[in-house]
């Protein structure tokens, strides 16, 4: 019998734009760039050349601090630029694309023949092992740790966030493929949502499936973890996007690096929001183009807009391309031309508040609110107001937990459970939260700061 989990802690964000689950592939950019900075944690070390032919699958850069571990060219071509920034930091390294993708070759497996180890010398091989993650510290993992459990959440509950139904449909091989070849490395838990009804996930084989019902962040693989298997200082689990589970399958079956994935194209001021399959590095303005109504100035994101990364306009920036981990790129508006008489003083039937603030909460949780960038307020001191725990569904104390990051208290942070979060767990305390403050990014030094402690 399948377990069940219910929550009840959390908060659904109900956003106009969601896309429709049409999907439509778009044609091959003439360049694509992979991003170091989508893979946390690695400092990359680049090992091709400007004017260098290479295949997909061909490793583009390796983790300087475990050069086994690769990272492929989601396309063939020439390599065209490797972007740096201060102190020759790599930001993206650019391919110029061929017509049509040429695959490094890399022979079909009979997984049935093959043992934990040979899964992992694969992955390393073709480039695909730096798309698993690890806890704690959520980052990009290394072949020298030993995982206790490896997650898989396939449920995706942030606002806009990208349904994987719609990203399984056809790839339902290549899926369980990639969750059987992850169960002869680890035991392999696979999280889905109470609302998903697909047969490979309701039926997978090889893992151990929960049923998460409640709001958003369900879906996070960490809230996920906490509990089912919460991690304690001196143990590791892997988490590995359900996407990449797909990559792993694919290449399991075909012997290719194919990096095709659908993705979500959203927000309220897109025109006609729906699914796109591209590659992994596809330029954003070759996805977004013409399909951005033009009243109103857009924040194009690169992921969903709690969590996502802004793309500058008119920028050369590492976040013009597609990054490996966004299963969705949402445009919503600005914000800053809004003139609001009396400002949050005006009753209001049509804004979303969490505190019954405005009218609007009368109209049920299914309404679908349009929501800005704005910050509406500063940065202040930190309030103790139990905001944190009403949407933190997880066996720790959010607050303390943030005040132990400012102080750079380690022993205190190690003893609220730092080793269990990573900063997406707390995407929605930092939406929540009346000081303002950047708690991702508060989360990120915190864990940054550790991990260098501990190595």
């Amino acid at each position: 019998m399948t377990n069940v989990i219910k929550l009840r802690k959390g908060l659904n964000i109900n956003l106009k734009g969601k896309a429709k689950s049409a999907c439509q592939a778009i044609k091959l950019s003439r360049e694509y760039g992979l991003i170091p900075d989508g893979f946390e944690g690695i400092t990359p070390k680049v090992v091709v050349n400007v004017g260098d032919r290479i295949m997909a699958g061909d490793a583009l850069f390796v983790n300087k601090k475990s050069p086994e571990v690769k990272f492929a060219s989601p396309v063939s071509g020439v390599v065209a630029t490797v972007e740096r920034g201060e102190r020759r930091k790599v930001l993206c390294v650019k391919i110029e694309a061929d017509e049509t993708i040429q695959y490094h070759d890399y022979g079909k497996h009979n997984l049935a023949e093959m043992n934990g180890d040979d899964v992992k010398h694969l992955l390393l091989d073709a480039g695909l092992f730096g798309y698993i993650n690890q806890l704690p510290y959520a980052i990009s993992t290394t072949p020298d740790t030993t995982p206790k459990g490896i997650f898989v959440s396939a449920l995706r509950d942030m606002p806009l966030a990208a349904d994987f139904e719609v990203e399984l449909k056809g790839n339902e091989n290549d899926f369980q493929t990639g969750l059987t070849a992850l169960s002869k490395i680890a035991q392999t838990h696979l999280g889905i949502g109470a609302s998903q009804n697909a047969e490979a996930l309701r039926n997978a084989k090889d893992v151990d499936i929960t049923v998460f019902d409640g709001p958003c962040p369900a879906g996070n693989v960490g809230v996920q973890i906490n509990h089912i298997s919460p991690v304690n200082k001196g143990e590791i689990v892997w988490t590995v996007d359900p996407s990449a589970v797909i990559f792993f399958g694919r290449l399991l079956n075909t012997g290719k690096v194919d990096l095709r994935r659908k993705i979500a194209l959203a927000g309220s001021m897109v025109n006609d929001p729906q699914y796109y399959e591209v590659i992994i590095g596809t330029p954003i303005v070759d996805l977004v183009g013409g399909k951005i109504k033009s009243d109103n100035r857009p924040r194009i994101i690169n992921g969903n807009p709690l969590t996502g990364k802004k793309i500058e306009s008119g920028a050369t920036t590492q976040t013009q391309y597609l990054l490996p981990h966004a299963s969705e790129v949402t445009v919503i508006p600005e914000g800053n031309e809004a003139d609001e008489m009396l400002g949050w003083a005006m009753p209001r039937a049509n804004m979303f508040s969490t505190h019954h603030s405005y009218l609007s909460w009368l109209f049920g949780k299914k309404r679908e609110y349009d929501i800005d960038a704005r910050v509406k307020g500063g940065e202040r001191h930190m309030i103790m107001s139990g905001e944190y725990d009403k949407v933190l569904p997880m066996d720790i104390y959010g607050e303390y937990l943030i005040k132990a990051i400012i102080a750079g208290d380690i022993d205190r942070q190690e003893q609220l459970g730092i080793y269990e979060v990573s900063p997406e767990d707390f995407a929605l305390a930092e939406f929540v939260d009346s000081s303002k403050l950047e708690l991702q990014h508060i989360v990120r030094q915190g864990l940054n700061t550790l991990r260098k402690e501990n190595e």
